[in-house]
């Protein structure tokens, strides 16, 4: 386990309750949401000409929000929307607004934006300013006529038509603000949001009124990294054991143990490497370990497949993640784009009566 991992799980344990740190911190947690709603008071809305749907949380991280986002504009693609994506691009160099390209690195956009371009396959756009990422998402792609929002719950600039929280494993720890706490924004944010995702197998405790989905995962195809065959990991499990390969399970990911589990649960039993979250691979882990067989996330190999050494290690395998998500929620949320398209075409109307039939 690196050492930022650990500092990670440290912290995660102790905002788990509410300890001596918490205590301490807590002083400082009213100065951050004071801070934080004065900022949110003052900033100035921007509306793009598309419906708007945000899917963040208000928990630091490890709640699932881009599987979430992959499979709403999954589902909206298959009922026959045109979705572009929009995110602030984590750990990217650069700080103007980018499109995401088949050329695009981790590095210049983000590793989250990357997997969910590859994922989807639709424009993409990264930048701090959401709202600038969304005009030139807009003009490079003018089909678009739904903007998902990956992550920017508390970027308020950016007006938006549907609010959705990922609440994940970890629940809303000890339920105080950072740094006292987990928290972004207090639990009472869940009260206004349109919709709750519970993204885990753990019988969390949210209370709000807010509507709830359920979220479910469950592996798809595995790929090899450097050939591009795939197989099960069900079918891998049967080789592990056939020709006694030694397996490692590696994760940069913010809730690792989960996607261990989820290799365990298929008979998969091996070492495990908690990398941190968005781990970078200017270092290769995998040097000088003996294991046959290493099984990563897809937020993992995006990175993996830039790097000339690690591009080459046919050890890797990338295990994809399917998600199921209750139709409800997307039912929910077509019905404000089609609201949303009903009262532009009212306002075009009014406006051009002339061009109307």
């Amino acid at each position: 386990m690196s050492i930022r991992a650990k500092i990670e799980n440290w912290l995660h344990q102790e905002w788990a309750r509410f300890g001596l740190l918490s205590a301490v911190l807590s002083p400082l947690s009213l100065i951050f949401y004071g801070i934080a709603r004065t900022r949110k008071r003052r900033t100035v809305e921007h509306r793009l000409l598309v419906p708007v749907v945000v899917v963040g949380n208000i928990y630091v991280g490890g709640t699932g929000k881009t599987p979430v986002t992959i499979t709403i504009v999954k589902e909206l693609q298959r009922r026959g929307w045109k979705p572009g994506i929009i995110s602030r691009g984590f750990g990217r160099s650069a700080e103007e607004v980018s499109l995401v390209t088949a050329e695009s690195t981790a590095a210049q956009v983000g590793d989250e934006p990357l997997l969910i371009s590859r994922e989807t396959g639709v424009p993409v756009a990264v930048g701090r300013q959401r709202y600038q990422a969304g005009l030139a998402l807009r003009k490079a792609h003018p089909e678009i006529d739904v903007i998902v929002s990956d992550d920017g719950l508390q970027h308020h600039a950016l007006a938006r038509d549907f609010e959705i929280a990922v609440v994940g494993t970890r629940g809303l720890g000890n339920g105080l603000v950072l740094p006292a706490g987990p928290l972004r924004e207090p639990p009472s944010r869940l009260d206004t949001v349109d919709a709750i995702v519970l993204n885990t197998n753990n019988e969390v405790i949210v209370k709000s009124r807010t509507p709830r989905y359920a979220a479910s995962s469950c592996f798809g195809q595995c790929t090899q990294l450097a050939t591009g065959k795939t197989a099960t990991i069900d079918e891998l499990a049967e080789r592990i054991h056939e020709h006694n390969w030694k397996p490692l399970s590696a994760a940069g990911i913010a809730a690792p143990q989960r996607f261990f589990a989820m290799i365990r649960a298929h008979d998969v039993e091996g070492e495990t490497i908690e990398l941190g979250d968005h781990f970078d691979f200017a270092e290769n882990p995998f040097a000088g370990r003996t294991e046959d067989i290493i099984f990563i996330t897809g937020k993992d190999a995006v990175k993996c497949y830039s790097d000339p050494v690690l591009s080459k290690d046919e050890r890797l395998w990338v295990v994809s993640l399917d998600m199921h998500l209750d139709p409800y929620l997307i039912d929910s949320i077509e019905t404000i784009l089609n609201n949303f398209s009903r009262t532009v075409s009212v306002a075009d109307h009014h406006n051009h009566p002339q061009a109307a039939v």
